[in-house]
């Protein structure tokens, strides 16, 4: 298995389909004491940027089920972090 294909994985959407997508991150979260996973389907939005989608999930699953975002503070806690990343990589661009 090569690096790359080891965040591949594939969903079953709400058609039935199988869709395959790469996992960006995932990190687990001191408040709510979940592991959490942020993806995509490489697919994107009308105005060009990737869609990225996020679920909890069991890490010590070995086919972990990816569950729903349950709550306003999860949310919120996976908004902040992807705000810092976007922070991150923005800087970075412009001091390239």
């Amino acid at each position: 298995m090569t690096e790359q294909n080891k965040n591949e994985f594939e969903i079953v959407n709400e058609k039935g389909e199988s869709v395959k997508c790469n996992a960006l991150f995932t990190f687990e979260s001191d408040e709510t004491n979940k592991n959490y996973i942020i993806y995509t389907d490489n697919t994107t939005d009308e105005e060009g940027n990737k869609k990225v989608y996020a679920s909890t999930f069991d890490p010590k699953d070995d086919n972990p089920i990816l569950g729903p975002i349950e709550t306003e503070k999860e949310w919120k806690i996976i908004e902040d972090i992807l705000n810092k990343l976007q922070e991150g990589t923005t800087s970075t661009e412009n001091n390239g």
